[in-house]
């Protein structure tokens, strides 16, 4: 049996100077400030929002950050939605008592199809809460032109989108609100945690005092709010983590080119595209199998050698025993098939070569 030193894992968190991070718990030890919103929170935020000149609440996790913006934009009734995410973007709109109306995805991008939005909006219909899947940008011109149409506000689950940019400008500053998420796994992280983007101030004043129990001030309530806060701790490893960044993604990119290089004349084998005008972040490297038999049989192979790539994302949402199950083809063709291979900064060149050189075995 090998020991989890020599196994290939999906990922691998990136870290920062172990004596950096400890120089900055030192300082929160001596100030005894370990969370409410203290200097290091105040100072991330002010990093991130100078980084994409908008409007950055810094909350506890992605998953949080999109029911923050479900309740900070009203919503209720019926949210058409990506049936091709991770569960969060479903349960969260569950979760704030609205009902999601899948459409389903391009083939191409794998983010939602607009030209199937209309035909499912109803007079119950309030938003459009769509995916950056795999920090692939959606089409955005055409999902907000359906919702300025109908008069739906849009929300983006730019949980894997950090840094991404679309036509010349950042992807955070589409729709109405934004999310991200700075889980251990992404390519820029806080250990925990997540932020909710908006460029409008109104509505990022009350994202701030939803995240915060309703507080405005010590003593007065603005409203209704819940606990989205997040800790000095995980703040000092964003902070020390936005100066690894540059390093994270051109060391991704770097990978990612091995990885086509070693894959791409495969034909029973299909790699994720980008949409076009996108710089992208070299956030993952989804493949495509040609069938779910195909798939199955690559990963108890893999398996044996110690690599484990991931089913991501699966089942397709629509399948979730708590969601009314639209039929979606595409997603449920995609997520059957689809698989996420190691991928994370300094990956070395030899080891791409030997999850490659066993793929191979497998796959034609």
């Amino acid at each position: 049996m090998s020991d989890s030193k020599s196994k290939i894992f999906v990922t691998k968190s990136h870290l920062p100077p172990k004596d950096k991070y400890f120089e900055l718990c030192s300082q929160i030890w001596d100030s005894g400030q370990l969370t409410n919103n203290g200097p290091f929170v105040k100072k991330l935020e002010s990093e991130l929002n100078n980084r994409f000149n908008n409007n950055i609440s810094y909350v506890t996790n992605g998953t949080v950050a999109i029911q923050i913006a479900i309740k900070a934009l009203d919503l209720t009734g019926e949210i058409i939605t990506t049936p091709f995410s991770y569960v969060a973007t479903t349960s969260s709109i569950v979760w704030e008592n609205c009902t999601p109306v899948f459409v389903d995805i391009e083939k191409e991008y794998l983010s939602i199809d607009p030209e199937k939005i209309e035909s499912k909006i109803t007079k119950n219909t309030t938003a459009i809460l769509a995916t950056h899947v795999f920090g692939n940008p959606c089409d955005v011109t055409k999902i907000e032109q359906i919702a300025a149409k109908h008069n739906l506000k849009v929300i983006y689950d730019a949980a894997h989108a950090f840094d991404v940019q679309y036509q010349s400008k950042s992807i955070l500053d589409y729709g109405d609100i934004s999310t991200l998420s700075f889980h251990a796994t992404k390519i820029f992280h806080t250990s925990e945690g997540g932020a909710v983007i908006s460029q409008n101030k109104e509505l990022d004043h009350k994202i701030k005092y939803l995240r915060n129990f309703g507080h405005n001030g010590r003593t007065a309530f603005h409203g209704l709010g819940i606990n989205g806060k997040n800790s000095e701790f995980h703040a000092a490893m964003g902070i020390l983590m936005l100066d690894e960044i540059t390093h994270v993604k051109e060391s991704r990119k770097s990978a990612y080119q091995m990885y086509i290089q070693e894959l791409a004349h495969l034909n029973d084998l299909t790699i994720l595209k980008i949409r076009p005008e996108t710089i992208w972040n070299y956030s993952y490297f989804p493949v495509i199998l040609k069938n779910e038999e195909l798939l199955n049989k690559l990963l108890d192979d893999l398996k044996t050698w110690d690599i484990y790539p991931r089913r991501y994302f699966y089942p397709s949402l629509n399948s979730l025993p708590y969601v009314t199950n639209i039929s979606c083809p595409n997603s449920e063709r995609i997520s059957a098939t689809i698989l996420c291979l190691p991928f994370y900064a300094n990956m070395e060149n030899k080891l791409i070569t030997h999850i490659c050189d066993k793929i191979k075995k497998v796959v034609t």
